[in-house]
């Protein structure tokens, strides 16, 4: 349970240091909480309790809940980008098989950014400002291209396959870990219920199986063999 904050350090910040670290403390609850919870269930109240805050008070620094989400989400682009970068740096060759296990795997490791990934189109984007989803946008696209460097050194990729790849892998890691999380009344109906137990997925094995069935029908396998979009 986390503690609430109370000490003088979260008096109105006075200088862009003190705001840095005051945005940066609403970050970490957020994400503490959004963990814990998940994003649904977190409000803007138990984010601002969480680091000793008025609601009001959190407002001046970011405009609403879904922009503190939609940050978090960022972030979990970035480091989502960094960690398939690197295991696909590492390898002078690789199959369509490799790479869908590399995306599936790192994406499934990352429970709460899969989350944030379902919740982002549905909610985040569309109660922030213009400049908030500009932002947002812009750094998803960056880490796209960062990734399909490799996935054009390794398998011969188009940029629009690469984009389309990173969709698919995105959005259906977004829906699955929905799936494979139903919560405890519906878990409990699909574990008596033997007619229903499909209904909860495993989100590596099924997310591997169709980014691996996505790049076969690319035709993928190197750069000279690579068919055009």
């Amino acid at each position: 349970m986390m503690c609430r904050m109370t000490t003088p350090a979260f008096q109105r910040a006075r200088s862009a240091e003190a705001k840095q670290a005051r945005e940066e403390a609403i970050l970490d609850a957020a994400r503490a909480l959004g963990d814990s919870r998940g994003i649904r269930d977190v409000t803007l109240t138990d984010i601002a309790a969480a680091v000793g805050m008025h609601k009001s008070a959190l407002l001046r620094y970011f405009e609403t809940r879904e922009q503190i989400f939609l940050k978090l989400t960022a972030e979990g682009w970035r480091e989502w980008s960094a960690d398939v970068r690197a295991a696909l740096e590492g390898r002078a060759h690789a199959t369509a098989g490799d790479v869908a296990e590399i995306m599936a795997s790192t994406l499934a490791a990352r429970p709460m950014f899969c989350d944030l990934l379902a919740q982002a189109p549905m909610n985040l984007e569309r109660n922030v400002s213009v400049d908030s989803v500009r932002a947002f946008k812009l750094v998803t696209l960056e880490e796209i291209e960062l990734i399909g460097v490799e996935l054009r050194r390794l398998l011969g990729l188009t940029e629009l396959q690469t984009v389309d790849l990173v969709a698919t892998a995105t959005s259906l890691a977004g829906a699955l870990w929905q799936m494979a999380t139903p919560g405890p009344r519906l878990r409990e109906l699909y574990r008596t219920d033997p007619r229903l137990g499909h209904a909860v997925v495993e989100v590596e094995p099924r997310l591997c199986r169709v980014l691996a069935a996505f790049l076969t029908g690319l035709d993928t396998g190197s750069p000279a063999t690579a068919r055009p979009a």
